[in-house]
């Protein structure tokens, strides 16, 4: 591995004040390989244990996270802005894919049978592979840890974790919670390094998989890393999800729904509602209602409980996204509300709504990681359809309309998306599949998919004389 040369050590900051949170220090090369070879140990033991042990360690860890609930809520909304209510609601989603996780996995891998052409028997075992290497993002600090690991330990691998930095303190608590669960040592090490040293990591013979949660640009470089090592990948990429407001549709419910998916989570979300494309029979009234909704949300510090926009999670993003809001108006976009930069302390942007979207601008074409919306006109219920599909993205989407078997049908046949929400806006749930397609990924957490996707599907056969 290269050594460390940029700094030894770096600062978390507070996106609600600016002000420094804690200092972290980098973890040497040395120290990178020893939580890799424990790691290894730690897997061989692991496996060898049947999945309802591992089932019940899963579930231990899910009732701890309740007990760390309070602190570790405060952590999260401390390091990234959210508002601390929905600090709260995820680490109750984290217990919840625990729950789901220890009570489906002996279901999920156990053993199958299928008899051979000859007569003969066959079984197919869901085999550990050994040591599971994910990256992952700071939108969700915890969330997005659980998501990869809880599937990974109860199909009996080990797991290392590279944070992002700035939520550097939600990791270590988490490993914290992990083993006073009663996890077994080595088997979930967070490692403080720097992309040098990831980089290593992903060619490092020990390591059998690699999952990241990320920007298609780092998709890209993970994957071709790991491809070029023979290491499966599975990639969360992001995207501008597509939310379609068709001519049947029940306008003041779109609105609701809609203001409340593009703000959650302070608009940082790869599945949040980022393009509202309503038909024209209903767009002059979604438009007149959704830019009062937006308007009236209230910004201020997370902890607050009136707060229902916080501070992005720093400073660079918000840089970014006002860029981006700056060039779709030069290429022809207009604001209808927000728009600017507000003065004070923290990393605030206010609740954007855009109009006059059209291919060529940031707004209709990238992900607005941010709370701004992209507000497009569809000639009709087809044209909606046609404009959510012109994307290089495809997580997920929805459709707001009364007719709900339709909406479905459309869903089915023509939303090229991993994830479809009808009436509402997206948000995790244990039992169905997460992921996408195109630009935005492959590969799926979830509902029992995420448990065999870094599993040897092995073939043992007995073959008749």
């Amino acid at each position: 591995m290269s050594t460390t040369t940029k700094q030894d050590t770096f600062k978390t900051i507070n996106p609600t004040t600016g002000k420094e949170i804690a200092s972290h220090k980098y973890m040497t090369n040395a120290q990178v390989e020893e939580s890799i070879q424990q790691s290894h140990k730690a897997f061989l033991k692991w496996k060898m244990k049947s999945v309802e042990e591992r089932a019940k360690v899963i579930a231990a860890i899910g009732e701890e996270l309740q007990n760390y609930k309070k602190e570790l809520a405060t952590l999260m909304t401390d390091e990234m802005g959210k508002l601390l209510k929905q600090s709260n609601q995820e680490v109750d989603i984290c217990s919840g894919i625990c729950k789901y996780t220890a009570e489906n996995a002996p279901e999920e891998l156990k053993n199958e049978e299928r008899t051979l052409l000859n007569g003969g028997k066959g079984i197919i075992t869901y085999s550990p592979m050994g040591i599971i290497y994910g990256i992952q993002p700071w939108n969700y600090p915890s969330y997005q840890v659980i998501r990869y690991t809880i599937a990974n330990l109860v199909s009996g691998n080990s797991v290392l974790l590279k944070h992002a930095s700035n939520v550097t303190g939600t990791a270590k608590l988490l490993k914290d919670i992990f083993y006073k669960a009663g996890l077994p040592s080595g088997l979930f090490s967070v490692l403080v390094i720097e992309h040098e040293q990831s980089n290593a990591i992903i060619e490092h013979k020990l390591i059998r998989g690699v999952t990241l949660t990320g920007s298609p640009v780092a998709g890209e470089k993970i994957a071709k890393k790991a491809g070029a090592a023979l290491k499966k990948t599975v990639l969360e990429l992001g995207s501008n999800d597509a939310y379609l407001v068709l001519e049947d549709a029940d306008v003041d419910l779109a609105v609701k729904k809609s203001a409340m998916g593009r703000i959650y989570n302070n608009g940082e979300t790869c599945i949040a509602a980022k393009r509202f494309i309503a038909t024209e029979k209903v767009y002059d009234e979604f438009k007149e209602k959704f830019v009062k909704a937006m308007e009236a949300l209230k910004i201020g510090n997370p902890k607050n409980e009136a707060t229902e926009l916080g501070p992005m999670a720093r400073e660079d993003l918000r840089d970014k996204i006002h860029e981006q809001v700056q060039e779709s108006v030069e290429k022809g976009a207009d604001v209808l509300c927000g728009g600017k930069i507000p003065e004070g302390e923290g990393y605030f942007y206010p609740a954007t709504v855009i109009s006059n979207v059209s291919p060529g601008q940031p707004a209709y074409d990238d992900e607005l990681f941010g709370p701004v919306a992209s507000l497009i006109k569809a000639k009709d219920n087809e044209d909606a359809m046609r404009i959510a599909n012109d994307s290089r993205f495809g997580l997920g989407g929805g459709i707001f309309s009364k007719d709900v078997q339709r909406a479905v049908e459309l869903a089915e046949k023509h939303f090229d998306t991993g994830m479809v929400f009808i009436n509402s806006f997206g948000t995790a749930e244990p039992s169905m599949p997460f992921g996408g397609v195109k630009d935005s990924g492959y590969g799926r957490e979830h509902g029992g998919f995420g448990m065999k996707e870094f599993v040897n599907v092995k073939s043992i056969m007995s073959m008749k004389d």
